[in-house]
């Protein structure tokens, strides 16, 4: 292997490389990662309210357990899937990877925190920092519509600290539908166009 020093223009070229072959995976498979995470934020969510509302029992609260559970159900499922495929990990790959166990990590640390002080605004919170990873993931691969649809997420975050529970659910529902689902579409539909 040459170990010889690249030139500024040879350095830039093969940054602009990997984020194009970073943008190509991304349409191929994260607009997946993106459907399997929103729609079962969607479904658990619309669970929970449903179950709720019409009981008035708020120990169905603890439905919620349901969202860690089947979102990475789903993408242990894709990713032994792609793990078929032969496919190269890039540097980038791996930070946006990162960026999401973090957001991840974050999410459920808060979660947690959330049954203990039930005053803290969950909803806001977790739509604002999904919000951030969106934003990240369509800055860090330079695809303009994922950061626009993380950076709306963020600011209907905001919606949800003047609504009571009753309304709260069913925006949180829609945010992630508007900020995960649409975009996963969006991502897989391009991939296709791409491919034919």
């Amino acid at each position: 292997m040459n170990d010889r020093k690249l030139n500024e223009k040879e350095s830039l070229e093969l940054i602009a490389k990997m984020i194009r072959n970073t943008q190509q995976k991304m349409e191929e498979g994260s607009g997946t990662m993106f459907l399997i995470w929103g729609y079962a934020t969607v479904l658990v969510t619309m669970l929970v309210w449903i179950l709720v509302l019409y009981t008035n029992d708020f120990r169905y609260q603890f439905c919620w357990f349901l969202l860690p559970i089947t979102g990475t159900i789903g993408a242990i499922i894709y990713k032994n899937k792609l793990n078929k495929k032969p496919r190269v990990s890039t540097y980038i790959d791996r930070i946006i990877n990162y960026v999401w166990i973090v957001i991840g990590a974050s999410g459920f640390i808060l979660s947690m925190v959330s049954i203990l002080y039930y005053t803290f605004p969950i909803l806001f919170v977790i739509v604002l920092i999904m919000g951030i990873g969106t934003t990240l993931t369509g800055l860090i691969v330079n695809f303009r519509p994922l950061a626009i649809w993380g950076i709306i997420g963020m600011a209907l975050s905001l919606i949800l600290t003047f609504l009571d529970w009753k309304m709260q659910l069913p925006v949180f529902a829609a945010i992630f539908l508007f900020m995960m689902v649409i975009p996963g579409h969006y991502l897989n539909y391009k991939a296709k166009g791409s491919n034919v």
